[in-house]
């Protein structure tokens, strides 16, 4: 069963986490289906990308621990890079990786019931990603966040920056994408060329967010045609016949 569903509104698609049921929490094939879905995104002739959650109760409640996910995978600029823009439409829960999913993004539309939530030092483990939060929102309010775990509502969230625009619940995907049509409508050069200057020159990458990378682009290589008829061509004492893919 697939885990997300896509859809294309003219020259904008939109990602929805489906998964009520676990309340959009991510597993293990939900990321790797996001991971794959926006690489096709960015191989394209799409615009924008609006990504949301099903319902209203929680946009994601972050990874599912039945079943781990390399939450990295579907993290924006960490397990796929696109110089198109991207909005998060929230409603509800948005915890742990989910808020790091949404950071992550370039704008985000939240329902007025949105509450966000980083418990993981209550909990005893973290992936470290959450640290470029305080690049983004100022300094002191993400370490609350991060340190604390405190819960923030979508009005202190939109007060402090990490939410672009408040809206009543039930309107943040509407709201995304008439913003997503705008985008779509404007110029692409321009849009990629702003997105790529900041996120490469003026926002710090947190190791974590380096790692990630690496880890990404190694992925390509290792899960590629040219590693099983290297492997192959080992194993069976003969030239490799190499096709780049």
């Amino acid at each position: 069963m697939a885990q997300i569903t896509i859809e294309h509104h003219g020259k904008v698609t939109l990602f929805t986490i489906n998964r009520p049921q676990r309340k959009n929490a991510i597993c293990k094939d939900t990321a790797l289906e996001l991971q794959a879905g926006f690489a096709e995104f960015d191989a394209s002739e799409q615009r924008v990308a609006v990504i949301t959650g099903t319902g209203n109760d929680a946009f994601s409640s972050g990874a599912d621990v039945s079943n781990l996910p390399e939450l990295w995978r579907c993290i924006p600029g960490s397990g796929f890079t696109t110089d198109k823009p991207i909005i998060a439409a929230t409603a509800g829960w948005v915890v742990g990786g989910a808020l790091v999913l949404t950071m992550m993004c370039d704008l985000l539309v939240a329902a007025e019931n949105t509450k966000f939530s980083y418990p993981e030092a209550r909990l005893g483990f973290t992936g470290g990603m959450i640290a470029g939060l305080a690049a983004r929102i100022p300094h002191k309010v993400a370490m609350d966040i991060m340190l604390l775990g405190r819960t923030v509502e979508a009005r202190r969230a939109y007060a402090v920056g990490l939410v672009t625009e408040l809206v009543p619940v039930g309107k943040q995907v509407e709201v995304a994408l008439q913003q997503a049509e705008e985008l779509a409508n404007s110029a692409p050069m321009v849009l990629a060329t702003i997105k790529r200057f900041v996120n490469q020159h003026v926002l710090p990458k947190s190791p974590s967010e380096q790692m990630s990378e690496t880890m990404r682009q190694l992925a390509v290589v290792r899960e590629g045609e040219d590693f099983n008829e290297g492997m192959a061509a080992f194993r069976e004492k003969r030239k490799p016949v190499y096709s780049g893919r």
